[in-house]
């Protein structure tokens, strides 16, 4: 069964969103405007989707489609995240206002699911229940070719009745054992290790060997002799009783899981840069198959920039990305951090000096000297403007 959760709120806010005129409220509209590849037929996180699904331990999950925007309160306090954890914070999280948020993990589907009037009914008969939800999240991250502020997940979980059907952390691994399966083959290596989540415990992760030859050891964390290693792909756990409570469903136990649909796509075709996810170029669409390994089909030339300055230690690094994102867009490959230092006599009291690296790349066309100075001075100007710094 598919179930849709009404988008009238989420409309309410895109509306107020709609007459800001700041940056962020720019921001949010053009993030939320971007396709959700999951759902997009010939995407490879679409192929990630359909394969997932077809695992044995997923067969009659209902599937839910949940709000892009939710509030902060079901995003966070009910999944045990702590008051001071950063991923709360503006720096971290897309505001849309004081109380809401897009989302930044595809968990928030619990708290929808168990709302359900049809699933309600469910669990007061007592019966076993499944669900997945998949699409885009929101974190506003560092650039470089591995990330992007807008990626997508795939969740899925489990539910008993305690007294009847308890389950283990066994039984999650025997789930994700077939999914990892059916993603990536039957012949794949991999392990569980331990892992910590806000939400779950006990709590676990799942890595894949990739590259060439077999692991060693399933217990060694050393590359292999022909350059194969170990890459963590998704994780799970037990959901924890504190998280039911604030859910109102008491007697039952659960398994979770979910990963990221970009990391698993490069991982499966070596993808050199996440935005050839994103690509409309047909020599790179046509090579974006799970399991087929990238070939570049033109590597055209980095433009370096360096700029430093000086700013107030309130400067968050993540607002920063976005403000280089807004003005750049796509043309930036990575945004390194090459020093930073305080000096309180030369600097002034609560100021702090930032130097960065930013490498301009299209994957489309080689960028000249021109345009390349262009935006890096648009970059300077903005940097000035918005965060009260000292460009040197």
């Amino acid at each position: 069964m598919e179930y849709r959760i009404p988008l009238d709120e989420q409309s309410r806010i895109l509306a107020e969103v709609d007459h800001r005129t700041d940056a962020e409220a720019a921001r949010i509209k053009r993030y939320l405007a971007m396709p959700d590849l999951s759902r997009t037929p010939g995407s490879p996180l679409y192929e990630i989707v359909e394969k997932a699904m077809s695992a044995p331990s997923l067969q009659g999950f209902d599937n839910i489609v949940i709000p892009e925007i939710v509030p902060a309160a079901i995003n966070f306090d009910l999944f045990d995240f702590p008051a001071d954890h950063p991923a709360r914070s503006k720096s971290d999280t897309y505001y849309a206002d004081d109380k809401n948020i897009l989302r930044t993990h595809d968990t928030v589907m619990w708290y929808y699911y168990t709302a359900l009037p049809e699933v309600k009914a469910r669990i007061a008969r007592r019966e076993k229940l499944g669900v997945v939800c998949y699409g885009k999240v929101y974190r506003k991250d560092e650039i470089d070719r591995k990330h992007l502020n807008v990626f997508h997940q795939f969740g899925g979980w489990y539910l008993t009745p305690a007294d009847a059907n308890p389950l283990a952390i066994d039984d999650l691994r025997a789930a994700l054992a077939e999914i990892v399966r059916a993603v990536f083959g039957a012949d794949t290596h991999f392990r569980f290790l331990d892992d910590t989540f806000p939400y779950t415990d006990p709590s676990l992760q799942v890595e894949v060997w990739i590259g060439p030859g077999a692991p060693t050891t399933e217990s060694s964390d050393e590359p292999g002799p022909d350059g194969g290693r170990w890459m963590e792909i998704l994780g799970g756990g037990m959901t924890k009783q504190s998280v039911f409570k604030k859910f109102g469903v008491e007697g039952y136990n659960a398994w979770a899981f979910g990963f990221g649909l970009e990391r698993l796509a490069i991982i499966s075709m070596a993808l050199p840069d996440i935005r050839l996810l994103w690509s409309d170029d047909p020599r790179v669409k046509a090579q974006l198959h799970m399991g087929h390994k990238f070939t570049e089909v033109s590597k055209y030339p980095p433009a370096i920039r360096d700029i430093s300055f000086i700013v107030p230690k309130t400067f968050a690094p993540n607002d920063y990305f976005d403000l280089v994102r807004d003005i750049a867009g796509d043309l930036v490959e990575q945004v390194a951090l090459i020093d930073e230092y305080e000096n309180a006599e030369k600097f002034g009291a609560g100021k702090k000096s930032y130097a960065y690296r930013i490498t301009y790349r299209s994957r489309e066309r080689t960028l000249t000297n021109e345009e390349v100075d262009g935006l890096h001075k648009k970059i300077e100007e903005a940097t000035a403007k918005e965060f009260g710094a000292v460009v040197r």
